[in-house]
């Protein structure tokens, strides 16, 4: 299993060089570090430092950590189970508890240092963090809120200023702020308590993923939806500054305006169905502060959006209002599993893929 990840590193991130982008794939290293390249189960950036998750639940930080540039911090044998990292504090999810530290506090010390707060949790409630029994956690006091008693949760999701959820039955629900469409209710306004997505009602739904201001959902059969602002063209659909941009490059014939050559979206309040080349079925969707991601269940990885520091993958700094295949993965035949965005960075865990009998297959078996 190898992490590579790529976008922004102007914070000095572990394992990506020195260079204050990647416009391409780098494996992720770490080198020196208490724990091994193989032991990552999960990537999560925050804005300026990455936290690693390890397989028997050590904690890894690298970046600007507290306002010091550390290439790693690591908390190792503190048995985490997830964990919600931010500049200020980060949250961490244990068997029976969840706790937070303040960020310029923490060092090797961890366990035996008071924390910021703390809530006893029951043991063996499996559901997926940031959500916890009767509630879920928020980046900021009081750390805890509760949800409606018939609000029957299976995932949660938090955007800048919104929440995404997805109830054990697949339904969607949003609320929070709504300016920027990214509720999906068909207007602009803000919502105080969960509500369901009218336009998805009936659609079975099984992923999520909630941008700066922009919302993504997955279906049960593998098709991606998506609302909200639109600004970097990061819902797949056609962008008016992307044009624009395009314009300011490139010679257009005397008195035409690009601008206006089609119909473009700036926002989009209810959600879209967005299609990727090859009739792709998804498996996994996440988002950066303007750019998404979706991998396939072919192993394919696919962005858009705002690409100015590399963190589509394409080799460039472009951005893009369609999605585009991340051509480094099948080049190298890697089988992309997992991604992991936030802010404008981008990071994926991939398998080799098999080759056999002059076929490539990915890790399952399924002919490629």
């Amino acid at each position: 299993m190898l992490w590579f990840g790529f976008g922004y590193k102007g914070f000095g991130q572990v394992a990506l060089g020195e260079d204050l982008i990647s416009s391409l794939p780098e494996v992720v290293k770490l080198k020196g570090a208490e724990v091994g390249d193989s032991m990552i189960s999960r990537v999560i950036p925050s804005w300026s430092y990455t936290a690693f998750l390890t397989e028997d639940g050590s904690v890894l930080l690298s970046g600007f950590v507290g306002g010091c540039h550390v290439p790693y911090l690591c908390l190792p044998g503190i048995k985490c189970l997830d964990l919600l990292p931010t500049e200020n504090v980060i949250i961490l999810q244990f068997t029976d508890c969840v706790k937070c530290w303040a960020v310029n506090t923490l060092s090797p010390l961890l366990m035996h240092e008071k924390s910021v707060w703390k809530m006893d949790t029951c043991a063996g409630h499996n559901v997926a963090f940031p959500l916890v029994a009767n509630g879920h956690i928020i980046p900021q006091a009081p750390f805890f809120r509760q949800l409606p008693t018939k609000c029957s949760a299976h995932k949660l999701v938090l955007g800048n200023e919104h929440v995404v959820l997805i109830t054990t039955e697949g339904t969607l629900l949003t609320w929070g702020a709504g300016r920027h469409g990214q509720l999906g209710h068909g207007d602009l306004e803000d919502v105080q308590d969960p509500r369901i997505v009218d336009a998805l009602h009936g659609v079975v739904m099984v992923d999520a993923a909630a941008g700066g201001w922009h919302s993504v959902g997955l279906s049960e059969g593998g098709d991606i939806y998506c609302w909200g602002w639109n600004e970097s063209g990061q819902l797949g659909l056609p962008s008016k500054a992307l044009a624009q941009e395009k314009a300011n490059t490139e010679e257009a014939p005397t008195g035409a305006d690009p601008a206006e050559a089609s119909e473009f979206i700036t926002i989009q309040a209810f959600p879209a169905l967005i299609d990727l080349p090859h009739e792709s079925e998804v498996i996994k969707i996440s988002c950066g502060s303007r750019h998404t991601a979706a991998v396939t269940g072919s192993g394919d990885l696919y962005t858009w959006g705002w690409g100015k520091y590399g963190q589509l993958g394409h080799g460039n700094t472009m951005s893009l209002d369609h999605p585009q295949r991340v051509e480094y993965f099948s080049q190298n035949q890697l089988c992309v599993k997992e991604v992991s965005c936030k802010h404008w960075k981008t990071y994926v865990r991939c398998h080799q893929k098999i080759i056999s009998a002059g076929l490539n297959h990915n890790d399952n078996g399924a002919t490629i």
